[in-house]
């Protein structure tokens, strides 16, 4: 039996990251897919789960059962609570490395993410939904990822990864919305002008755990 569930689509960053982490810690878990624009929603087993918290959630993790509401958190969890099971450079082993994880896992959370969520909504989801797209946040928050990324750019020229020389949840939490960003047109200049970013992207993306999960992103979804 699976140790771990998880409800949710490949394709959202949220579930993507905890898959991520699912596999760099050799967890064993199941994946009930649910799929945010379709009927799958009314899975019973999803239905029970839609209210409960973040805090109820980590409890629920101990007893084997995870519904991914936070990824960042729920997998600052199953980093700490699987310590000595696959990747065990995930969370960092001491305080100095913990807390330059959580440093860079704060700016990805507070600076990457806002406008890299706002670039894949409007460039990759918004099409596929019949939105409209808003060409003015595009910019804006094209210009606001450069900045953050010129950041980035310095930081990578001295440690091999974000929060050292080694990978850990600061690079992974990246991983969803950099993917679909290198993928456009419009949006891999911003990594690949960058030379230090750009080798940092290629050795994260290279990791077995996110191209297994890629893989799923390309599984056709099950029908209900």
């Amino acid at each position: 039996m699976a140790s771990v569930k998880v409800f949710g689509s490949p394709t959202s960053a949220e579930v993507a990251r905890v898959l991520t982490c699912l596999f760099e810690k050799e967890i064993e878990f199941q994946l009930i897919r649910v799929d945010n624009y379709k009927g799958q929603r009314r899975l019973p087993e999803y239905l029970k789960l839609q209210a409960i918290t973040l805090a109820s959630v980590l409890v629920a993790a101990i007893r084997c059962f995870v519904l991914v509401a936070d990824s960042r958190e729920i997998c600052r969890h199953l980093a700490h609570k699987y310590a000595d099971q696959g990747n065990r450079d995930l969370l960092g082993s001491g305080t100095l490395e913990r807390a330059s994880i959580e440093q860079w896992l704060q700016t990805e959370a507070q600076n990457f993410d806002p406008p890299s969520s706002a670039l894949v909504f409007n460039l990759a989801f918004a099409p596929l939904l019949r939105l409209d797209q808003d060409w003015d946040v595009v910019e804006r928050s094209m210009k606001k990822l450069a900045k953050v990324l010129d950041i980035y750019e310095r930081r990578l020229d001295e440690t091999e990864f974000l929060a050292g020389n080694k990978f850990t949840l600061a690079d992974l939490s990246h991983l969803p919305n950099a993917h679909r960003l290198v993928a456009d047109d419009k949006c891999r200049s911003l990594f690949t002008s960058r030379k230090k970013v750009y080798r940092w992207w290629e050795a994260i993306s290279s990791r077995p755990s996110w191209k297994r999960v890629v893989q799923m992103q390309q599984e056709p979804p099950h029908v209900v």
